[in-house]
């Protein structure tokens, strides 16, 4: 039997056992699922970076954008909190849509 030990949306497991198949779960603690939101971040960032479509791009955004969500309730913060924040450093140091690449900057 394969062992995962990851954290794994919340309706796989129904998704196993309607497959006929045996699993093991337990839940997180908000310490450790904080900490396995964050690894699961970096391996669906991983995945988008070895994206070759829009299609499948969308879909490691999708999973980023969950985690996302889940880290917020953690936080004790909604999506509104989080955008306004964006905005607000967005206003104040711009975003990333034009795409400048800093190459250097000499010291004075």
């Amino acid at each position: 039997m394969p062992v995962y030990n990851k954290l794994v949306r919340d309706l796989i497991p129904q998704v196993i056992e309607k497959s006929g198949s045996k699993f093991t779960t337990r839940t997180l603690d908000p310490s450790e699922h904080l900490t396995e939101i964050k690894k699961k971040l970096y391996e669906e960032v991983q995945e988008f970076q070895e994206t070759k479509n829009n299609q499948d791009a969308l879909e490691e955004l999708a999973d980023i954008l969950e985690l996302i969500h889940a880290a917020l309730s953690i936080h004790e913060a909604t999506y509104e909190d989080l955008e306004r924040i964006r905005i607000a450093k967005k206003e104040k140091r711009g975003g990333f849509e034009e795409g400048i690449y800093l190459i250097e900057v000499e010291d004075e």
